[in-house]
């Protein structure tokens, strides 16, 4: 709602009201200032009087324009009301006519219901006839039931007396059996004690057998060294002695000796071949051990020294020979030690 007294177009009337009465003030006297101060509150109540008139007015235009709307509103509910009323009545004829089939529909049930009614009162005569027919089997059965049942009583009890034999039967093969089991247990620790004995007897061998191969690698190594001392004297033999050349007057020696020459050299050292016949034998026994512990390393070692041995026994025979490279590999491939079987056969 607008103010009048903001009303650009219209006089302030606060104003011209303050004016009157300050220019009555002025005057102080006499009755133009009563004329003008009376103006002055005629003039205030015009003006209250107006704005409580376009404020009704204001009003009556808001309560029109909303009367309006609501007819508007009211108009199209009404549109809406009378489309959903002709549908209803469409739907009313449509059900009407729906009513009409279903009536039919049930006249023709109903004549079905009856004859079914009919039908089902002749069964259930029909049916009471074969309860009572089927209660005297029933009772029959039941008679039968109760003659099976005290003859399965008896035999129950005739069981029970069998399982309770049974049970003392079961019981005393059970005393039977723990005296079995404690004498098994007996019998176990026996067993215990002698595999205990067995064990150590086997540790004792096995110590046996690292002592030999303590002895042997000891013998190897004096053999060793006693090569080397024979090499040592065949260097430092005097020229001037007749039959015996010196260093000087040596055929060439080949660059690479083979395992041959080497076992050869090795002959010529003072062993007794007893000696030597004794070593490759605990060495091809050793090797037999090894294979059974799984120790290819060692097992390798002592076909070599087998196989040494073999070339040293037989340095003055004309034997075929192979590198000890050789041997060492044909010993770790399958089905291997085949310089132990050449051996063997001399």
């Amino acid at each position: 709602m607008a103010n009048p007294s903001t009303d650009p177009d219209k006089p302030d009337v606060t104003a011209i009201a303050s004016f009157l009465r300050r220019f009555a003030g002025l005057m102080s006297t006499g009755q133009n200032a009563a004329f003008l101060d009376h103006a002055a509150s005629l003039l205030e109540d015009l003006a209250a009087r107006l704005m409580a008139a376009m404020d009704e007015e204001h009003l009556w235009q808001y309560k029109y324009t909303t009367a309006t709307h609501q007819a508007d509103r009211l108009e199209a509910e009404c549109d809406s009301l009378k489309h959903d009323i002709d549908g209803h009545l469409e739907i009313i004829s449509s059900t009407l006519a729906e009513r009409d089939g279903l009536r039919t529909t049930l006249q023709a049930r109903e004549q079905e219901l009856s004859e079914l009614r009919a039908t089902l009162v002749r069964e259930r005569d029909q049916s009471g006839a074969n309860l009572d027919a089927h209660n005297r089997v029933v009772a029959d059965l039941g008679s039968a039931f109760d003659q099976e049942r005290q003859a399965l009583k008896a035999t129950i009890e005739q069981r029970e007396n069998e399982l309770n034999q049974d049970r003392l039967a079961f019981v005393r093969e059970r005393a039977g059996l723990l005296a079995q089991i404690t004498v098994s247990g007996d019998e176990l620790e026996v067993l215990r004690a002698a595999s205990r004995r067995e064990c150590d007897e086997l540790r004792a061998k096995v110590a046996s057998l690292e002592s030999k191969r303590t002895e042997l690698r000891s013998a190897f190594e004096r053999i060793s060294d006693l090569r080397n001392q024979t090499i040592e004297h065949h260097e430092g033999i005097d020229p001037s002695v007749p039959g015996k050349p010196g260093l000087d007057t040596m055929a060439p020696l080949p660059e690479q000796w083979g395992d041959q020459d080497l076992a050869a050299a090795e002959g010529s050292a003072v062993v007794p071949r007893t000696t030597l016949r004794q070593a490759r034998a605990q060495f091809k026994y050793l090797a037999k051990e090894c294979i059974s512990r799984g120790d290819i390393a060692s097992q390798v070692m002592c076909e070599l020294g087998a196989y040494t041995m073999h070339l040293a026994l037989s340095a003055d025979k004309k034997v075929d020979s192979q590198p000890v490279s050789e041997v060492a590999l044909s010993i770790l491939a399958p089905g291997g030690s085949a310089s132990t079987a050449r051996a063997d056969k001399t």
